[in-house]
């Protein structure tokens, strides 16, 4: 396992694609809305990446077709932007990425589509709350399990059931590094968080069991029991002082204080 350890400078041109990225999930939260396709958010955050400066990163990336990853309901990750339109009550999860200068950034959030169940608030709530635990224990001496563990119990503590089948992972000067970063574990376990090292942070929460069924498209992920999935995601440099969150957006600044 080769872990890289980045210098300030790599670590402001991460910073600088992760701009881009909370940009474009700001925007992609500003539009969404009853009626709009996932291609038409698709367009649009690809249109903005490159007006940044950046290239969408996972176009073309192992044949991705697309600048977005979107999961609509009991999607969890991966979908493919398409002609589906969303409907009041829907909840989104929007997946970008970009490289800019050869440094990349990884983001995630999940939205609702106009006014959506109480239980779909929550589910994303708390998703929310599992990364930010999660993220609060990066610090230089810690072990990657000890995210893992804080995110699973934060979830499981709610009755909902944290994704197993995918992880976050380091990310840099490629979009998807060592170490990979489960979101379940026993604490003081896997590598050691020393400075420098940029983790993307993912965890993948359903409302049902945890078990998942990959699709006939090869990309789009959905929970095995159909209920419904939420996903958040900011890409982390572990720092003296803890964990830098590298894509904060002005839409999550005060979740984030």
């Amino acid at each position: 396992m080769t872990i890289h350890y980045r210098t300030a400078e790599e670590i402001e041109k991460i910073r600088a694609a992760n701009r881009i990225v909370a940009a474009a999930l700001d925007r992609l939260e500003e539009i969404v809305k009853p009626g709009i396709t996932t291609v038409e958010l698709d367009r649009e955050a690809e249109a903005l990446i490159r007006d940044m400066g950046g290239r969408p990163s996972f176009k073309g990336y192992r044949g991705f077709p697309n600048a977005l990853c979107v999961a609509v309901n009991d999607q969890v990750v991966h979908g493919i932007p398409g002609k589906q339109a969303l409907k009041a009550g829907d909840i989104i999860g929007l997946d970008v990425g970009v490289e800019k200068e050869g440094y990349y950034g990884d983001a995630a959030r999940t939205v609702p589509v106009g006014e959506t169940s109480q239980e779909a608030i929550k589910l994303m709530e708390v998703t929310m709350e599992s990364l930010m635990k999660g993220i609060a224990e990066i610090r230089p001496g810690a072990r990657v399990s000890d995210i893992s563990h804080a995110i699973q119990s934060h979830v499981e503590s709610h009755g909902y059931s944290v994704v197993t089948a995918y992880v976050g992972h380091g990310i840099g000067s490629s979009p998807h590094e060592e170490p990979q970063v489960p979101n379940f574990g026993r604490k003081g376990r896997g590598p050691i968080l020393r400075e420098g090292m940029v983790l993307a942070i993912e965890p993948m929460v359903n409302i049902g069991g945890p078990d998942v069924t990959l699709m006939k498209d090869g990309w789009t992920v959905r929970t095995s029991d159909g209920s419904l999935s939420a996903h958040f995601e900011h890409s982390v440099a572990v720092v003296r002082g803890g964990g830098d969150v590298l894509s904060v957006g002005s839409k999550n600044v005060k979740k984030l204080s």
